[in-house]
């Protein structure tokens, strides 16, 4: 039972930090933090491309495994 707390605990650390990256790829849609990073420059380019869409559906897998992982650890030690 150890074992797997520790796999989980270990699975969260990769899946957090690729959400982080995941996250911070994303074109900025305008306005606020990504304006003061240069993301306003870009935002006339107008358009979804196939990469775009791609990245957000890895994005989504990724949160909901994160979410499948956090549950798991909540139901671990809600039991043990």
């Amino acid at each position: 039972m150890e074992y797997v707390r520790w796999f989980l605990n270990g699975l969260l650390i990769i899946t957090s930090c690729f959400l982080v990256l995941l996250i911070l790829m994303h074109k900025g849609r305008g306005g606020g933090m990504s304006d003061m990073f240069g993301g306003g420059l870009s935002s006339s380019l107008g358009g979804s491309s196939v990469a775009e869409r791609n990245l957000n559906r890895i994005t989504v897998a990724m949160a909901l495994i994160w979410t499948v992982v956090i549950v798991g650890i909540g139901v671990l030690i809600r039991f043990s």
